[in-house]
Parts: structure tokens; sequence; C-alpha cells
């Protein structure tokens, strides 16, 4: 049987238009930390080597712990010294980023290592030596859906609550 967080997991659920307060779980990430918006070549990069090394792991799990899952969704977490970069002076060259796919937690260190290794050996990718797993713990956070580009986010992010 597969799992799919995306169903099972509240934090995957958000609906565009809405803002709904969720209590995210601590969970664990295939992560790389970055400068500048989602159009650069160094976010590109990012994603790159994430997803070789995601997919090689949910392989290794079904192969060898006979655990199947999904892929979850590419993830970022975006801040800047001056918040007003994503709002009202919307800058991406003051953005910084961590870009990320959460992976189960049976997926252990030694699996990681492996399955970067394994990458390494089939492919030159720019970000993988930055990439590590960690765990986030976010706890209660507000989430809405944006559909659409960055461009248009900053209202939505300083709109009153609804």
């Amino acid at each position: 049987m597969k799992v799919d967080f995306k169903k099972t997991v509240a934090s995957y659920k958000a609906k565009n238009g809405q803002f709904t307060a969720v209590n995210v779980p601590t969970m664990q990430y295939l992560m790389i930390d970055g400068e500048k918006g989602p159009a650069s070549s160094e976010f590109a990069s990012a994603i790159e080597a994430l997803y070789p090394v995601a997919y090689k792991l949910k392989f290794m799990s079904k192969l060898s712990l006979k655990r199947d899952y999904v892929v979850p969704p590419l993830e970022a977490l975006w801040w800047a010294a001056d918040m007003e970069v994503f709002t009202t002076k919307f800058n991406q060259s003051m953005w910084n980023w961590t870009a990320m796919i959460m992976v189960p937690q049976w997926i252990t260190k030694q699996m990681f290592l492996e399955a970067v290794e394994d990458v390494q050996a089939k492919k030159t990718l720019l970000c993988l030596e930055k990439l590590r797993m960690e765990e986030l713990s976010e706890d209660t956070c507000v989430q809405t859906l944006h559909l659409g580009p960055y461009t248009d986010e900053g209202p939505v992010l300083v709109s009153p609550a609804q």
C-alpha cells in the first residue's frame, strides 16, 4: 500500500482564498538553502538536486523496506531581513529560502547518504553538496494556497483575514 502524505497530513491541504490555522507536525525533509527568488539559477539548481535524491529514497524504501509512498510536493520557506520585500517592495534579490521535500520518518540518515552517493555517481549537480536531511518543527502556522505568479503574492499576504 502506497502512502500519500497529501491525503493524510493537514498541512498539505491548503485552500485557495482561505487562511487556515494548522498544526504542522515535526517532519523530516531534504533541504537546500539559498538566496534570491524562485527565478534564480540557484533555486533551479536546488530543485535539480532535491528530486533525484527524493526519488532514489522512495525506491530504496519500496525495495528494501517494502514501504512505498508518493514523493510529496516541493516546498520552500521564504524570508528576508525586511519582510516588506515580499509584499510592498517586491524585491526577489533580497529573498532567502530553504527548498525542501518531505521524506518519511522511516528514511534513515544512512539511506540518505547512500542515495546522495548514488545520485552523485550518475549526475553532476551543482547544489548536491548543499543537500541535507533534517527535521523541521513548525507547530501552529497559518496557511493559504496561492495560485499564480510570485509577483501576485504580496496583496494576498497583506489582505485582511478572511
